[in-house]
């Protein structure tokens, strides 16, 4: 969309518009001085003259811009690569999300795609019983430092039942059947590895898994990493303290930050609608080789899911070091040397509290209540 202000034109993804008005859009452009602003922001509706809907495809291929539907996943690359077609490398140098986004073992993922549906398959190991397969799979879940975990029963908590329990590495996905193995299973190994603080762990929705592990298990899942969390945070870093209405769901996580299709995550709904179908679907011996698949699939896209939201998280940071790269070399040798140059850590802590001041208007001590009183206090 292109936005008309008072004071400024814009262009840009949009993302929500608010009751108030106000549009919130990604990717922004001023139009008048050519500059691309980092992150996502606000336009207050009282200040918007106009606003123009443009042609995306036309738009990105006139700026040299990709369209959101181009960002890589792993899906979309090992599709490129089974169809034998070149895949295009990131021309400005590979990060910490690529690097270990292609780190994923995607030699076993498999994707066939058509024109109604995507069904996907992905290979994963079901440990049923306790013999070889079980304790490799240990040890090499030992040696990682990251992993990320899902678990499937029903009503999963203190009150609920346990049935599935996933694990997925960089190289391997491994499906625990709780059912069958029992309580036994976290004696052998599984409760060291879900309490080992040098293991993070990479989850969607701690909350239930949690209390479920610790009221009948007794196990203190520790050293985690939510996704829904990080999700809520960058909003918040986005929209200058503001909360979302609710939280989103990680078919909505992978779309929003992996740029994933529809058809992409429609195993989240399909699982939903087994669910709605049988409540205790995931009690079944033998379990579908579909609902398997959905169990591993669910798990596969949490690690790329975390590097992503990482460097979204990390963007202001690196916003905010790319100015004190600039502090000295675009300016005056003059002060080199002297006591006055630690003005520049002041204009550095200057610029980091206006990220996080919440726009005109608004009420500070309910967006940000901390910071507020952290930064209005007399020392």
């Amino acid at each position: 969309v292109k936005i008309t202000l008072k004071c400024g034109i814009f262009q840009g993804v949009l993302q929500h518009v608010d009751s108030n008005r106000s549009i919130f859009i990604n990717k922004v452009k001023n139009l008048e001085n050519g500059r691309c602003v980092p992150g996502m922001k606000m336009f207050f509706g009282h200040e918007i003259v106009n606003v123009q809907l443009l042609d995306e495809s036309k738009t990105c291929d006139a700026e040299g811009m990709e369209t959101p539907t181009s960002r890589e996943n792993p899906a979309s690359r090992m599709a490129v690569e089974r169809r034998g077609e070149p895949l295009k490398q990131n021309t400005q140098g590979s990060n910490a999300s690529s690097q270990e986004t292609n780190q994923l073992n995607l030699c076993h993922f498999k994707s066939t795609c058509s024109d109604e549906d995507t069904e996907e398959a992905i290979e994963y190991i079901v440990i049923d019983q306790f013999q070889k397969k079980f304790g490799s799979a240990l040890m090499h879940i030992k040696k990682q430092h990251v992993c990320a975990i899902a678990a499937e029963g029903v009503n999963l908590c203190r009150h609920g039942k346990l049935s599935w329990l996933q694990v997925a590495t960089r190289n391997h996905i491994f499906l625990f059947d709780i059912l069958l193995l029992g309580a036994q299973v976290f004696k052998n190994g599984l409760q060291m590895v879900l309490e080992d603080k040098n293991i993070l762990k990479v989850i969607h929705d701690c909350r239930w898994l949690s209390d479920c592990l610790s009221h009948q298990y007794g196990i203190m899942l520790s050293n985690v990493f939510d996704t829904q969390v990080a999700d809520v945070l960058y909003f918040s870093m986005e929209t200058g303290g503001f909360l979302p209405n609710r939280i989103c769901t990680l078919s909505e996580c992978l779309m929003q930050h992996l740029g994933m299709p529809y058809k992409q995550v429609s195993f989240m709904a399909r699982k939903q609608h087994a669910v709605e179908r049988n409540p205790e679907v995931w009690f079944m011996r033998p379990l579908p080789p579909a609902l398997l698949n959905v169990l591993a699939l669910e798990t596969f896209y949490l690690l790329p899911l975390r590097m992503m939201l990482l460097d979204e998280i990390m963007s202001d940071l690196t916003a905010l070091v790319d100015g004190y790269l600039n502090a000295f070399r675009e300016g005056s040798a003059d002060p080199l040397g002297s006591t006055e140059v630690g003005i520049t850590l002041f204009l550095i802590s200057a610029n980091l509290v206006s990220l996080i001041q919440p726009p005109p208007q608004a009420d500070c001590s309910v967006i940000l209540p901390n910071v507020t009183k952290q930064f209005c206090s007399s020392d």
